[in-house]
């Protein structure tokens, strides 16, 4: 598993982070209990955030994101200047 084949962005937040994150554990090829092992997360909340009934936390995300070979990133947009 290479994550330079899955040419995604993970520093969006919200739905698209989500997505995201849904996107590189299929795209692992490892079994989702092993991955949420990985991530020291329990299995039924990996399964639960796998199948669109709950979200994770921003801590549980960076785990799962880290698990997966990934470093979530929040980019500050610029501000306009009046």
């Amino acid at each position: 598993f290479s994550v330079d084949n899955l040419k995604m962005p993970m520093y969006t937040l919200g739905m698209n982070m989500e997505y995201q994150l849904r996107k590189a554990v299929k795209a692992s090829g490892v079994e989702q209990n092993k991955v949420a092992k990985m991530a020291g997360l329990a299995p039924s909340q990996m399964s639960y955030f796998m199948n669109g009934h709950r979200s994770l936390s921003l801590a549980s995300a960076s785990k799962l994101a880290t698990a997966l070979g990934f470093e979530l990133v929040q980019k500050k947009k610029p501000r306009k200047v009046r």
